[in-house]
């Protein structure tokens, strides 16, 4: 570790609890979707679909756009605040890369499915082994939520750790 300044480690460690308590209201946000929401608008399907369509349901996609993305930003600014801290920027960039990776598999596998839900609440015709891809992705959700808490956990041992180097 090169030379750290008490005020150097006061800026990682404001950083790593500012992303780790948006990480965890982001988990409360998909506890909350995955527990109550969710099961709403697959109980039936496609009619309880329109819950999902814009202008008509709920719609979360913007919100999940500005939630993933602020969290994002204060994520890269811990990493690039402890960046002199060697294992803390390492397990940093270990659970960067995992949130990253459960981030693609949103944006490809559950981003798409959601739309095409929405398509299928204003075309009920369009529905192909329905009630398997929803089952299919309720399950998925189930295990993606539970990566994206674990990740969430992962930030509290560095914080602790930057807490501590902080008082010694």
């Amino acid at each position: 570790m090169e030379n750290i300044t008490t005020g150097y480690l006061h800026r990682a460690e404001i950083w790593v609890c500012v992303t780790t308590l948006i990480y965890f209201l982001m988990n409360g946000a998909q506890i909350f979707e995955t527990l109550v929401f969710v099961p709403k608008w697959v109980s039936s399907p496609p009619d309880n679909f329109k819950l999902l369509s814009d202008g008509q349901g709920t719609s979360l996609k913007v919100f999940w756009i500005v939630f993933h993305s602020l969290h994002e930003l204060t994520f890269i600014l811990a990493i690039i605040f402890c960046w002199k801290i060697d294992p803390v920027r390492n397990w940093l960039l270990v659970l960067f890369a995992i949130h990253f990776m459960v981030r693609v598999w949103t944006l490809s596998y559950f981003a798409p499915n959601i739309i095409d839900f929405q398509k299928i609440a204003n075309a009920p015709g369009l529905a192909k082994d329905l009630t398997k891809r929803v089952s299919l992705w309720q399950t998925l959700n189930y295990l993606r939520v539970a990566i994206f808490m674990m990740v969430s956990l992962g930030l509290i041992p560095l914080f602790i750790k930057l807490f501590n180097m902080q008082k010694g």
